[in-house]
């Protein structure tokens, strides 16, 4: 599994990609379609149209790295097909490339404590 460093935004784009795209290709998706920085250290998430392979574009302060996933039976769970991105947390992250349901997984708000003690 990939360790996700604190902070690390997950970005999933909703609609898939086609997946001959490689490195150069993604990461003008993101700049282009999700209007994203791919240079930011943030991770963005594609999967293609039988949802039954994910991809993962993330910099890792010296190159752009790819990650790709194709499960051999069943497909990962996804959201229903829309324009726009997805947020996922580092847990639904590990859970969606296990190829389990991420979605029910919700973690809970934080409120940080306004006095130490």
């Amino acid at each position: 599994m990939i360790a996700i460093p604190a902070g690390v935004r997950i970005v999933v784009a909703a609609r898939p990609v086609d997946f001959r795209n490689g490195l150069d290709g993604l990461a003008a998706r993101v700049q282009q379609a999700l209007r994203e920085n791919p240079f930011a250290g943030d991770l963005f998430v594609f999967r293609a149209k039988r949802a039954d392979r994910v991809k993962i574009l993330a910099w890792d302060g010296t190159g752009l790295c790819l990650f790709h996933k194709r499960l051999e039976k069943g497909r990962f769970v996804w959201p229903p097909v829309q324009n726009g991105v997805i947020r996922l947390s580092a847990a639904q992250l590990g859970l969606l490339v296990e190829g389990l349901d991420w979605s029910r997984v919700r973690p809970r708000p934080v409120i940080a404590p306004v006095l130490a003690g």
